[in-house]
C-alpha cells in the first residue's frame, strides 16, 4: 500500500477541505491510502505549548511520517504571498531528513487558499515548492489537460490546487476547485505508483 501524506495548516477550514479532496483523489488510485496530518500553531510567547494531539481534525505530523510516505501533498493558506509561519516552522525542522536525503526522489504537490482572487495563490504555491526542491522531491503540478483548469473562475493553476475563499473565508469550494484538488491527489498518487514500479 502506497502512503500519500497530505500535510497542511488551516485556520478557517478551506485548506483542510482542500486537503480532504486531495486525499480523496489519491485514494482513487488502486493500492494507495492517504493520511491527513497538520502542524501546530506557532506563538511569539515562548511558554505557549500546543497539546500533543489536537482537540479536533488531523493529528500533528511527525518527521517519521514524512520520511516513510511515498508522496507528499503540502498545503497552507497564503500569508502575504507566502506559506503560513506554522508550516514554514515545521519545514525548518526537517534538516535531519535533508542530511540523509530521506525525501529525495519522492513526488510532491502543493495547494493553498486565499481570501482574495489575486491574494498570492501562485507565489504561495511556489514558496512551498522551494524547500521541497531542496529536499530533492519531484514536483507534480496540474497540466492543462485537466478541463477545470481552463474553466475555473476561482482557484486552480498549473502550480497546484487552490481556492478563492473570499474576504470573510465563507466562499465554498466550487466544482472546478474540487475537481482540480481531486485531480492533483490522483496525479500525485499515480506518480508515486509509477516510481515504486521502477
Amino acid at each position: 500500500m502506497l502512503d500519500v501524506l497530505v500535510l497542511y495548516y488551516s485556520r478557517g477550514g478551506a485548506v483542510r477541505e482542500l486537503a480532504q479532496w486531495i486525499a480523496h483523489g489519491a485514494e482513487r488510485v488502486p493500492g494507495t491510502s492517504a493520511r491527513l496530518r497538520t502542524v501546530p500553531q506557532v506563538s511569539a510567547v515562548c511558554e505557549a505549548v500546543e497539546p500533543a494531539v489536537p482537540a479536533e481534525g488531523a493529528p500533528y505530523c511527525e518527521l517519521a511520517e514524512l520520511e516513510s510516505c511515498a508522496a507528499l501533498a503540502l498545503g497552507s493558506p497564503t500569508r502575504f504571498g507566502n506559506m503560513a509561519a506554522p508550516l514554514k516552522h515545521f519545514l525548518d525542522g526537517t534538516s535531519s531528513l535533508w542530511l540523509r536525503g530521506a525525501l529525495a526522489g519522492k513526488p510532491a504537490a502543493v495547494f493553498t487558499s486565499t481570501g482574495t482572487m489575486h491574494g498570492g495563490q501562485e507565489t504561495t504555491l511556489t514558496s512551498m515548492m522551494l524547500p521541497l526542491l531542496h529536499h530533492g522531491m519531484l514536483i507534480v503540478g496540474l497540466p492543462y489537460t485537466e478541463p477545470a483548469l481552463t474553466t475555473t473562475r476561482g482557484g486552480g493553476s498549473p502550480y497546484g490546487a487552490s481556492h478563492f475563499a473570499g474576504a470573510n473565508d465563507d466562499r465554498p469550494i466550487d466544482a472546478d476547485e474540487k475537481a482540480l484538488a481531486i485531480a492533483l491527489g490522483a496525479r500525485l498518487a499515480e506518480f508515486a505508483r509509477r516510481l515504486k514500479r521502477t
